[in-house]
């Protein structure tokens, strides 16, 4: 984040914007509102400020706290907007490796909450839309600034999706093998090999990807892909006990 100096002059929490208050008060009282957890509140005046103090630094921060309240309060796709419209407008703002490293946390979200909880629903079985987003977002941030002080932790996320993107095509592979449709299997399986190649789920996918064949009757290809699997995983697992089966969750008794 920007440092800023303000001088604040009290704790007010009040909604109610006084048109005589400085860009810096009202700045103050925003980050009293989203120390709160007041975050709607907090929006309407770091947008007041945006518009007071325009052309400053003080202008660029009110605007990536609103990206971050809009986050905080749910308005994820508000979010990404106003986080775009500073990466457009700021090309040169002391902050856009954080500008950068926020759009990348807005969209790397792999907290369902109490639903998640319930169902155990896995990140690697939701459509990866929003993990890729949150990759290249990351990607562009190291890319540009590689000694930025978010790029560490970006780096770590950007392995986290990777490995989450290539549970989702292997979870899809697995759906469609168990569902008899081997050659949907075999390409998903054969995409997580192609893309993936230096994560865990390629060992199952291997085994997917032979088996799929040899359901098919592609005696050669089933050959090609088991000794692949065999070479590269000479004591897999999946040889000796199979595709690995789902823990269904405690709602679900079929």
């Amino acid at each position: 984040m920007v440092v800023l100096a303000l001088g604040v002059a009290g704790c007010g929490s009040s909604p109610n914007i006084n048109e005589k208050e400085s860009p810096e008060k009202l700045y103050a009282d925003a980050r009293d509102e989203m120390a709160s957890g007041s975050y709607d509140k907090a929006i309407k005046l770091l947008e007041r400020v945006e518009g007071r103090a325009a052309g400053t630094i003080l202008a660029q921060q009110a605007q990536l706290d609103q990206a971050y309240a809009q986050w905080k309060s749910g308005e994820r796709a508000t979010a990404l907007a106003t986080l775009d419209r500073f990466i457009k407008v700021h090309p040169s703002s002391p902050a856009l490796d954080y500008a950068m490293y926020l759009k990348g946390i807005v969209n790397f979200n792999d907290n369902l909450g109490i639903l998640s909880s319930i169902s155990r629903q896995d990140i690697s079985e939701r459509d990866q839309q929003a993990s890729r987003d949150a990759y290249q977002a990351f990607k562009q941030l190291v890319d540009q600034f590689p000694d930025s002080k978010y790029s560490a932790d970006a780096r770590l996320r950007m392995d986290y999706i990777v490995n989450a993107l290539a549970q989702y095509e292997l979870h899809v592979a697995r759906y469609y093998y168990r569902r008899g449709a081997f050659l949907a299997a075999a390409n998903r399986a054969q995409q997580t090999v192609r893309e993936f190649q230096q994560t865990p789920s390629v060992e199952e996918a291997l085994y997917i990807l032979a088996q799929s064949y040899d359901k098919l009757g592609l005696s050669e290809l089933r050959d090609d892909a088991d000794r692949v699997l065999k070479q590269n995983y000479p004591d897999s697992r999946y040889m000796r006990e199979g595709i690995r089966k789902p823990d269904n969750p405690w709602w679900k008794f079929w």
